[in-house]
């Protein structure tokens, strides 16, 4: 695996999915080797959850941290019997060329189109466009975690593009002890959960939440991705009732899920959120911005709102909040739905599989060059 900053996954959507894909093909019988950063994972562990870890310096800065790093770990699969390299993300696929140049077969997984994100200038769009168009050419076999993404792509006439969704872990812990720390009563706040990055929207939410008349407190459960001027922006609009709680996790971020009034994912960018995934498997009452990520995934299990709208979204706040028992009765009818769809076991199953017909393309045609898979 290269392209994620590493595991056990502090955040990061793309570093849930590599940690959870990565130890259940472990429980499938496959040998799994994680590529990490120093500046995310601690470069002594040398193992987790029984995928093998490999630091790699890298420069820790926002545009070169991840291409320098994916070029490195390119580079050293070279050494070793790797039957199949995977890249994680758009922006570490320009360094695919390099493992196809010593023969590995290549398979790279799309989680966003990256290129849109706000906090990127010209020149890093432009090179993430660069990654993308490597992402469905480069590859043996491009994967994208959403129904809207992969039709997207085949629209455009890419080749052998799949769809593996993400999948959503439920802790079975309830640490109720963190409403306490924040000052919080159950059933009587919002919940924000994510990278503060622009992309997200929480800025839209803390305009919509200082105009909508509520008393009930915003808790934004969430830090920085390379993005410190945003956050220190976010913080300066807003008021006394939105509380900074952090990054949260495990049983921790599954009771402020279970306990809050509403979810609200206000994005104006995603490609398969896992937030959401878990807000449902939670049972959360769920507002999301009507992209088509967010409507794939929630259905008609939430109330939308038009993306980037204030207005909207101050709306779907106030008529969500008058109909709250309403959206609970979705969301707890959807838990087990959200469960045994996005299963990382089934995710698993299904990459494991696709490796291995990758591999079998790659005996059939070394037996019969003539051979059209």
């Amino acid at each position: 695996m290269i392209g994620q900053k590493g595991v056990p996954a502090l955040h990061g959507g793309v570093e849930r999915h590599v940690e959870e894909l990565g130890a259940r093909l472990v429980g499938l019988g496959d040998d799994v080797t994680v590529f990490t950063r120093p500046n995310y994972t601690d470069p002594e562990l040398d193992e987790y959850r029984g995928m093998r870890l490999v630091s790699l310096p890298t420069t820790g800065t926002k545009h070169f941290d991840a291409i320098v790093h994916s070029v490195l770990a390119s580079f050293a699969v070279w050494r070793g019997g790797f039957d199949i390299v995977h890249y994680q993300a758009i922006g570490p696929c320009l360094a695919s060329p390099i493992a196809k140049l010593r023969g590995r077969r290549v398979v790279a997984t799309v989680h966003a189109q990256d290129w849109r994100q706000a906090k990127w200038g010209l020149a890093a769009s432009a090179f993430l466009r660069l990654g993308e168009w490597m992402a469905l050419h480069v590859p043996d076999t491009t994967i994208c975690v959403s129904e809207s993404l992969t039709g997207r792509y085949a629209a455009q006439g890419a080749q052998h593009v799949v769809c593996i969704p993400n999948g959503v872990t439920i802790d079975p812990g309830d640490d109720v002890g963190v409403l306490a720390e924040l000052g919080l009563a159950s059933g009587h706040y919002l919940l924000f959960a994510g990278r503060l990055i622009p992309d997200k929207g929480l800025h839209h939410l803390i305009a919509a939440h200082a105009s909508s008349g509520t008393d009930l407190p915003l808790v934004v459960a969430g830090g920085s991705s390379g993005t410190d001027d945003y956050v220190k922006l976010v913080r300066s609009q807003a008021g006394e009732g939105v509380v900074f709680a952090g990054y949260r996790y495990g049983a921790a971020l599954a009771a402020l899920f279970r306990n809050c009034a509403l979810f609200v994912l206000p994005s104006d960018l995603e490609g398969m959120p896992i937030v959401l995934l878990e807000a449902l498997a939670y049972g959360a009452p769920v507002l999301a911005s009507d992209i088509a990520p967010n409507q794939e995934i929630l259905g008609q299990n939430g109330r939308f709102f038009a993306a980037g709208d204030v207005d909207s979204l101050r709306t779907a706040l106030i008529d969500g909040l008058a109909d709250t028992a309403e959206l609970k009765r979705k969301a707890v009818a959807a838990m087990s739905r959200v469960a045994e769809q996005y299963s990382w076991d089934s995710v698993a199953e299904a990459t494991d599989a696709l490796y291995r017909e990758v591999m079998h393309v790659r005996v059939t045609r070394a037996a019969d060059p003539d051979r059209v898979d």
